[in-house]
């Protein structure tokens, strides 16, 4: 019979190969132990697990010098991502259906909805669609396609052609780079499609990024800033010439 720490290797190593990534509180939760359990555990398996900024990754990743991407985003500039998120959620309102872009600043938003808020919630990434699971009033529209573990999201025809089906009260949508000239930028391409689909089937669009991202530029570009109603930092929406300021 095995014991409970093998139990417990067992279960997180195959949460791991599913998830790919996991938060140190979420992988206590999902055993039912502490966090310095989990800990313990994976100090005393290097051949199985890493752990990379608050969250528990293969340790093939580590050990091939390209850790996860999510996990490496995830604890940056984490304050001021829910404190974005907290304004941007003022343009919630009960039995909307909101778009929550993928990345790891709009997971944030989904903590922030009220509780006894009735949503259509649909995303096209793990972390959020996770999140969004724990809401007792929020059915869930998973976008499909093609798995991108650098994201922890999907892309392709399958996703864009249910968005056609769908009326999206509230696009909450993320951005790696914003130049006050040159727009919203991100890292992958294959988000693209997706975020330009939605922006452009959206009653209301508004763009969600920490000032850390203002000023920056990325390879994929996927709209101007005057696709968005507001552009909302953990300072509130902010106009153009602030944007210009921040830049500066």
């Amino acid at each position: 019979m095995a014991s409970r720490k093998t139990t417990r290797i067992i279960a997180l190593a195959n949460a791991l190969s599913a998830r790919r990534v996991l938060h140190l509180r979420d992988a206590a939760a999902f055993l039912g132990v502490s966090e310095m359990t989990v800990r313990r555990d994976v100090a005393d398996n290097p051949d199985l697990f890493g752990y990379l900024g608050g969250h528990i990754v293969p340790a093939a990743d580590i050990e091939a010098d390209v850790p996860y991407d999510l996990a490496l985003a995830a604890d940056s500039h984490a304050t001021a991502k829910r404190e974005a998120c907290i304004h941007a959620a003022r343009h919630i309102r009960p039995d909307d259906t909101i778009f929550i872009d993928c990345g790891t600043t709009l997971e944030y938003l989904v903590d922030v909805i009220p509780e006894n808020y009735s949503i259509t919630a649909v995303c096209y990434s793990l972390n959020v669609a996770d999140r969004l699971t724990r809401k007792p009033n929020a059915r869930i529209v998973m976008l499909g396609g093609v798995y991108y573990p650098s994201s922890a999201s999907f892309s392709g025809n399958s996703g864009l052609e249910t968005l056609d089906h769908l009326g999206i009260n509230v696009a909450f949508v993320s951005a790696a780079g914003v130049d006050p000239a040159r727009g919203a930028t991100c890292v992958h391409f294959h988000e693209v499609p997706v975020k330009q689909k939605v922006i452009s089937l959206a009653r209301e669009n508004y763009l969600v990024v920490d000032r850390s991202k203002i000023g920056k530029l990325k390879p994929a570009f996927f709209a101007p800033l005057t696709a968005f109603r507001a552009v909302i930092t953990e300072d509130g929406e902010a106009s153009l010439s602030a944007l210009e300021a921040l830049a500066g």
